[in-house]
């Protein structure tokens, strides 16, 4: 297996690999290659602390193609990423993309064809501390994928016994794309509500009409996926709401936490295009078209 980019996601799910004894390599940037082959790549979580050596490539060495591809990088690095492990597809590889939203299942399709290219889900609290370790946060370990055509692509199976008792739970699902369009709907809810109101979801709920709003955005987010043909449910949407209205809760998005940061954030990729799928449908999001708007202006260029 080869996995692309070793931040909290990658590091998690790759490591967790790594120590279930599968054969596993880690394309990182030169920086993070340096920072762990002088530190090991360090996992905090329910387990206690754990070091691994990590066999490690970057940008232009020579790859063996592996039987699987996890693909871990913000929506942002997509595109050079996509550039970076081209060189290691095989006729038999196949990639399995852990991003948000469903903008990256088009552009990884149009270059390695659709036969090769999986859904994938995965639900970790997870965060890399400042030296470069990777803390998971909560015991839920989830990665779900399967194939986003009607046909299951060669190699499945080989995905199957690969993720299979590793150290978090891999659920093959019947299909994916609705549990991607549910994350979706999710991680677009809490991020424009934290991202606009500039506070974690107890702060935005403890405000006079906090709730009211938050009520609002799951809802246009639920209402974007049904026009989409992937309606989310009473369930789902119950889910969602329930997300952006607890009392009390420190939960925020990490649209939120890379603006607090100034960095580049999944803005486009989480709500932009969601309003994009809206107004190609004739679906009425203001919340979440002021939302996108926020952030595009958070990003602006200085100067």
């Amino acid at each position: 297996m080869l996995v692309v980019g070793a931040g909290a996601t990658g590091g998690h799910f790759g490591g967790r690999l790594a120590l279930a004894g599968r054969q596993v390599a880690f394309l990182v940037r030169p920086d993070r290659a340096r920072q762990l082959r002088r530190d090991g790549l360090v996992l905090h979580g329910p387990r206690g602390v754990q070091r691994i050596e990590p066999v490690l490539v970057t940008a232009g060495d020579p790859v063996e193609p592996p039987d699987l591809i996890l693909l871990a990088v913000k929506a942002y690095a997509l595109g050079r990423a996509v550039e970076d492990l081209a060189p290691a597809v095989g006729p038999r590889t196949l990639l399995l993309p852990l991003l948000n939203g469903m903008r990256h299942l088009e552009v990884l399709a149009a270059r390695f064809g659709e036969d090769a290219v999986l859904g994938g889900v995965c639900r970790v609290s997870a965060a890399l501390d400042p030296d470069g370790a990777v803390r998971q946060h909560t015991d839920e370990a989830v990665l779900e994928y399967g194939p986003c055509g009607a046909r299951e692509p060669a190699g499945l199976g080989r995905v199957h016994a690969g993720l299979r008792n590793a150290g978090f739970d891999a659920l093959p699902a019947d299909d994916i794309r609705a549990s991607m369009w549910r994350k979706w709907a999710l991680v677009a809810a809490i991020g424009a509500v934290t991202c606009l109101m500039r506070g974690v979801i107890g702060e935005v709920v403890a405000a006079p009409g906090g709730r009211r709003f938050a009520e609002q955005v799951a809802a246009e987010c639920a209402a974007v996926a049904a026009a989409c043909g992937a309606a989310l449910g009473a369930g789902g949407l119950r889910q969602v709401t329930e997300a952006v209205t607890q009392e009390g809760s420190q939960r925020a998005s990490s649209l939120y936490r890379d603006l607090l940061r100034g960095g580049p954030t999944e803005a486009d990729h989480i709500i932009g295009d969601l309003v994009v799928h809206a107004e190609q449908r004739g679906v009425d999001v203001p919340l979440l078209r002021l939302a996108a708007l926020h952030l595009r202006v958070g990003q602006r260029p200085s100067g």
